[in-house]
């Protein structure tokens, strides 16, 4: 090559790069607590993939719903539900045709003991534990899912009194078990579920009837609706290596 054609090919290459930096951007993203491992492990490949970064925020949906009305600067959500991106969206704080189901998500009462969980739930009803940890209801919809499979039970929610430890979201919930200050909790099925099995402890996946199926929407938030990154981000949600991953951690599409 000659030192002209040289000179000329490397001026082309420098000059696309500031081009590459701006189609590259960042998107400010609030993640429900359930969702933070497989999260974190797309984001990575998104990142490779697009060279955007997804900046993350992880909580409860209750909280996020929150502070987005508060000003919160997120422009994407991730809920741990659907009516949450549906009533943003109604209020006018979403991006209208944007929301769709990412993930349907699986509850699980999970002990980090092995064989102190059977595969019925039945050491519910033993009244062999001291504390019982679910993510609060009132903000996350695994707490709500976990009452209603104590209903299924038979067990109403007040005879447990003094022995519920409420968890702000769901990875608290999973972080009181997994310390011991709970024996057992309803957690994420995402939070302990590798390679196709429930890694330690033992555990009883609820049945999907058991409680309303936790279908969790992803939204662009009002912030995030002339951000590029932002509509990268939801479809690559929908692409194979997101979806590929969000199975590998437990969930159903």
């Amino acid at each position: 090559m000659s030192n002209g054609l040289f000179r000329r090919c490397a001026a082309l290459l420098l000059g696309l790069l500031p081009l590459a930096a701006t189609q590259a951007g960042e998107v400010r993203v609030a993640v429900a607590a359930n969702f933070t491992a497989p999260m974190q492990a797309i984001a990575a490949e998104f990142a490779r993939d697009t060279g955007h970064r997804a900046l993350l925020a992880f909580g409860a949906t209750g909280k996020f719903y929150a502070q987005i009305h508060h000003g919160a600067p997120f422009e994407v959500l991730l809920a741990a539900d659907d009516t949450t991106p549906a009533k943003l969206e109604a209020e006018g704080a979403g991006v209208p045709g944007s929301r769709f189901t990412y993930a349907i998500g699986k509850l699980v009462l999970w002990s980090p003991r092995e064989g102190y969980v059977d595969d019925q739930g039945a050491v519910l009803k033993q009244d062999q534990f001291r504390h019982l940890a679910l993510a609060n209801p009132k903000t996350a919809p695994y707490g709500v899912a976990a009452l209603a499979t104590l209903a299924r039970l038979g067990i109403a929610a007040e005879t447990l009194q003094g022995r519920l430890v409420l968890g702000e979201n769901i990875t608290q919930a999973h972080q009181f078990v997994a310390s011991g200050n709970a024996e057992l909790g309803f957690i994420a099925l995402s939070q302990v579920y590798r390679d196709g099995k429930v890694a330690s402890g033992s555990a009883w996946i609820v049945p999907a009837d058991y409680h309303a199926p936790i279908r969790q929407d992803a939204l662009i938030l009002a912030k995030g609706q002339d951000n590029p990154a932002a509509a990268a981000l939801l479809d690559y949600l929908k692409g194979p290596k997101a979806t590929a991953l969000i199975r590998a951690y437990g969930y159903d599409l």
